[in-house]
């Protein structure tokens, strides 16, 4: 269905920290009738919402899924390789994937759920992929891989990573992130996927490689 998206999912504006969002997450996450505990808590990382990096409104209501994803599907942007690792570009980094997804490609939003940077540094993508994910009950449908965008989230690595790995501070970041996202949403790390599994693409380029790496380095966050 097609709804605003919630006030909450603004969060003020803030750069959100973790601990207290994090606590109450973990909550609600071993309070449902499916109790997706883990053995180990991951704290939730930092992630700088819509409003933080300065993302104009969506030119449309988002569709909300009612239900939580089954799979992360990982991408690269297949933008220059930045030698920027700072905050500031990764703010820069997500108003260029914003504008060039509505302004060029004609979407609503930003396609992706949520965009890593270079240096490591995680936002929020399309508008109310933050508030779902914290609540880990329902999703926005995306626009980042045909025929899984209402049941996967996608999360954009920045760069181009044909014929380079990405630097460590953002594979880190993805570690953390996917283990994160699979604790909120119940997600096993085997579900965790690239975007040529599903399209003719050659994203996520050799991160597509490393994902055995990805998948047990996150079931091992997980205590899995």
């Amino acid at each position: 269905m097609s709804v605003p998206v919630p006030r909450r999912a603004v969060l003020r504006g803030a750069v959100l920290l973790g601990a207290a969002a994090g606590a109450t997450a973990l909550t609600q996450f071993g309070a449902g009738r499916d109790a997706r505990a883990v053995a180990t808590r991951i704290d939730q990382p930092t992630i700088a919402n819509c409003a933080t990096w300065g993302a104009r409104p969506p030119s449309s209501a988002v569709s909300v899924v009612q239900s939580r994803p089954n799979k992360i599907i990982i991408h690269h942007t297949a933008f220059p390789n930045t030698t920027d690792y700072s905050l500031a570009q990764a703010y820069r980094n997500s108003r260029d994937i914003q504008n060039l997804h509505m302004d060029t490609n004609g979407w609503l939003d930003s396609g992706q759920h949520f965009t890593n940077s270079r240096g490591g540094y995680l936002t929020e993508g399309r508008h109310g992929s933050l508030y779902g994910l914290l609540h880990g009950e329902t999703m926005v449908q995306g626009a980042h891989c045909v025929g899984q965008n209402s049941q996967a989230i996608g999360i954009e690595n920045d760069g181009i990573y044909l014929d380079v790995q990405p630097p460590q501070a953002l594979w880190n970041s993805l570690v953390v992130f996917c283990a994160f996202t699979c604790q909120q949403y119940g997600i096993p790390p085997t579900e965790i996927y690239g975007h040529k599994d599903f399209n003719n693409t050659q994203c996520p380029g050799l991160l597509h490689d490393r994902l055995p790496e990805l998948r047990s380095t996150v079931a091992a966050r997980l205590g899995a």
